[in-house]
């Protein structure tokens, strides 16, 4: 089983990225400790925000994106395998948005934090 999707050209002559060759490790720093420690709290809280909200329909998180100004739909699985992928490379994966996604059925990480968190203080307070 793969926590991230598999590459549709893997092994492909034809594959369109094939001369691209690996991105220069000089253009990224490796992740400081801190970095580090951040990416495994945010792939604690994803486990979380899942477990709860995917029974209620909600299939991932929509983040939006600096680099491209729109909004990016991630399913829990992507998202997890884009966070585990930072987290053992130091690199962010190349990205483009999602095919015609209902936004309906993602939100903000904020929101799911919140609803979280509500879940959480609810627990404690009955």
């Amino acid at each position: 089983m793969h926590d991230e999707p598999l590459d549709p050209f893997h092994g492909d002559p034809e594959d369109p990225a094939a001369n691209l060759g690996e991105p220069d490790s000089e253009d990224f720093d490796e992740l400081s400790s801190e970095e580090r420690e951040d990416l495994m709290e945010d792939l604690g809280e994803l486990e979380v925000f899942q477990v709860l909200l995917a029974p209620r329909g909600v299939r991932g998180l929509v983040i939006d994106c600096q680099d491209c100004q729109e909004p990016h739909y991630f399913d829990w699985d992507l998202l997890r395998g884009n966070l585990r992928h930072l987290l053992d490379s130091g690199r962010p994966r190349v990205h483009e948005p999602a095919y015609d996604p209902d936004p309906d059925h993602y939100v903000s990480w904020e929101y799911a934090r919140g609803y979280s968190d509500a879940v959480a203080d609810l627990a404690e307070n009955t």
